[in-house]
């Protein structure tokens, strides 16, 4: 069974970017939809974008419209989260996630998530 492992998560002031990466150990997800959530001290996830497997349906959380960008290399089984204009309120644990078929804003329709990686916005 494959592995869902993020990376790029780090301390950044507001203004700034970060890229995430979300990479499948195997090919196990090829036809996969991918999500990314987040959650914050105290907080319930909180869905920020998905993307199927060939682009054709992309979602954005309404808080992330314009800021942040979703994309995805399936020749490296691995999908991005391109961050910028980041703000405090972006502060949280940042998983991936994937599930078969279409991109979903629901968290419980995904199957598999990765271990997360921490996000810290300063002002």
């Amino acid at each position: 069974q494959g592995q869902l492992v993020e990376s790029g998560g780090g301390l950044v002031q507001a203004g700034g970017s970060l890229r995430l990466s979300c990479a499948a150990s195997t090919s196990t997800f090829s036809g996969y939809a991918m999500g990314w959530f987040r959650q914050s001290p105290g907080k319930e996830h909180e869905f920020v974008a998905a993307i199927n497997w060939n682009d054709d349906s992309i979602h954005y959380a309404d808080s992330v419209k314009g800021r942040f960008t979703i994309y995805r290399d399936n020749a490296k089984n691995t999908v991005y989260l391109q961050m910028n204009s980041l703000k405090p309120e972006d502060t949280a644990v940042y998983y991936c996630a994937a599930r078969r078929g279409s991109s979903s804003i629901v968290r419980v329709a995904y199957d598999y998530w990765g271990q997360g990686t921490q996000v810290t916005v300063s002002s």
